[in-house]
């Protein structure tokens, strides 16, 4: 499945911690997210930023550090167990 980009032109790329949807190109958003680990302006307009890490950004910086195969797929496989969602 797919659905259509959700660009807000306030939220952008400015900091690490951002989560946004990865694509393919316009409006082909699927399953598949992202959280930066750096300011990433080059992103703004092209990814729907829908959150904003506000604490454990280590465990981040950690699971950017993986051992990856080609495709930046990691060797082990990395879960994330569970989160907070705090809709302020």
């Amino acid at each position: 499945y797919q659905f259509e980009d959700e660009i807000v032109s306030s939220l952008v790329f400015d900091t690490p911690g951002k989560l946004a949807m990865a694509n393919a190109g316009p409006n082909t958003n699927g399953s598949q997210f992202f959280i930066t680990t750096v300011p990433t302006p080059h992103l703004n307009g092209n990814h729907t930023i829908f959150g904003t890490v506000t604490s454990g950004q280590d465990v981040v910086e950690t699971i950017s550090k993986v051992e990856t195969m080609p495709g930046d797929k990691p060797v082990d496989d990395v879960v994330i167990a569970g989160i907070d969602i705090d809709e302020s």
